[in-house]
């Protein structure tokens, strides 16, 4: 059987230490960017390439409320994977039993995430899924400790601890979704109490392992944290890039334009997976940060990119863009080439690419167009398309 990754997204929690602040809301439900909190982790986890779906757990007194909220953001914002709404338990380790027992048979791997921490990447996500290898138990992000820690009973200290072994662990965090079901099992017929899933692999004997985190992926957890939601930002400054890639046919490359497979096309001949498209487009957003072209990122020298999905490529050009301070407005893209036939392909790909880049399927353009005949794309000998990408961009 195929199996799937799908991420537990936790949005059931009380909040109860910001609530004087906040009024009493919960904090995955505060406004941010004209949405839910927890909307943000929706929308970054469903830029992944490889993630079949999401299950966001709401408190279970709120669940009918919340589940019409989330399909409305879901009509509205159009996240390309499934999104599922689950209730929640008293504890955090409850709520990702059941948020588990909601997964699909054929989900293989499941990330846990917490809301509360909005801003990670999806090339956070990437890398622990290259960390989850066979024999693993768990893959997480962690951030080595700056401080001195020292463990204390009462008002004594009793040991100081070795900073250099110690880490400050965040989410999302990988496992091996029937691994981790057992273990919940085993949790809840022992009664374990712990703080994240990790420990419970840890705990029955399974192996962790740690990938660098991200400073930008913080938690919000006390009152001076709320800042990052409201801070006003400096006035964006609009941008446009431009994206040219060409690919011949004649190789062992199946044709992907887009990230959707093209059935019937010629095979290209390409390092990666030859996706023009996406190629193209890595480089005009390249081109809106002043960051030179794909090759100069992704060298095709470098066996780590052999055959790799474009999607991963254009993944990891999107994470340069936040963290530059670009906000991509609108995506126009074409696709030049006597066959194969695109005309039906051209939503697909349009809805992918949106989805990649989480945005609305009005804000990317898909053209498809031929030479007649004429040149390298009219004799039928490649492929070639080009890319415009405008948006704001805030000052450092």
């Amino acid at each position: 059987m195929t199996t799937s990754l799908w991420t537990i997204i936790l949005a059931a929690g009380q909040g109860s230490r910001l609530a004087r602040e906040t009024g009493g809301a919960r904090k995955q439900f505060l406004p941010h960017e004209g949405r839910p909190l927890y909307w943000r982790s929706v929308t970054t986890m469903a830029a992944v390439p490889s993630l079949a779906g999401m299950v966001v757990v709401f408190p279970p007194q709120e669940l009918d409320a919340r589940t019409r909220e989330l399909q409305d953001l879901k009509e509205r914002f159009a996240p390309g994977v499934p999104v599922l709404a689950a209730a929640g338990g008293e504890r955090r380790q409850d709520s990702v039993r059941l948020g588990l027992a909601a997964l699909p048979p054929d989900c293989g791997r499941v990330l846990v995430h917490d809301s509360a921490r909005p801003f990670f990447s999806p090339a956070l996500v990437q890398a622990l899924l290259a960390g989850l290898t066979d024999g693993t138990g768990g893959v997480i992000p962690a951030l080595p400790v700056t401080d001195t820690v020292k463990q204390v009973e009462g008002d004594m200290v009793l040991s100081t601890l070795r900073r250099q072994t110690l880490r400050a662990v965040q989410t999302p965090q990988l496992f091996p979704a029937d691994m981790l079901r057992q273990v919940h099992e085993r949790a809840l017929a022992e009664n374990w109490d712990v703080t994240d899933d990790a420990s419970m692999i840890e705990l029955a004997g399974g192996t962790v392992r740690v990938v660098p985190g991200e400073p930008a992926n913080i938690k919000i957890t006390n009152p001076e944290d709320l800042s990052v939601l409201s801070s006003p930002a400096p006035a964006p400054v609009p941008c446009t890039g431009f994206g040219y890639d060409v690919h011949a046919y004649g190789g062992n490359r199946p044709m992907v334009l887009g990230g959707m497979p093209i059935a019937g096309a010629p095979q290209v001949k390409a390092h990666s997976d030859g996706d023009v498209l996406l190629h193209a487009l890595c480089d005009a957003i390249l081109g809106c940060l002043g960051l030179g072209d794909i090759g100069e990122h992704f060298p095709d020298s470098d066996d780590r990119f052999d055959n790799i999905p474009s999607a991963i490529l254009l993944s990891e050009v999107m994470d340069k863009a936040r963290q530059a301070g670009l906000r991509i407005t609108h995506v126009d893209l074409t696709v030049v080439a006597q066959t194969p036939r695109l005309s039906p392909h051209k939503t697909g790909i349009r809805a992918n690419v949106a989805r990649l880049m989480e945005l609305a399927d009005h804000q990317v353009n898909v053209k498809a167009t031929t030479e007649e005949h004429l040149g390298f794309t009219g004799r039928k000998e490649g492929i070639k398309a080009v890319a415009l990408v405008t948006g704001l961009r805030t000052p450092a």
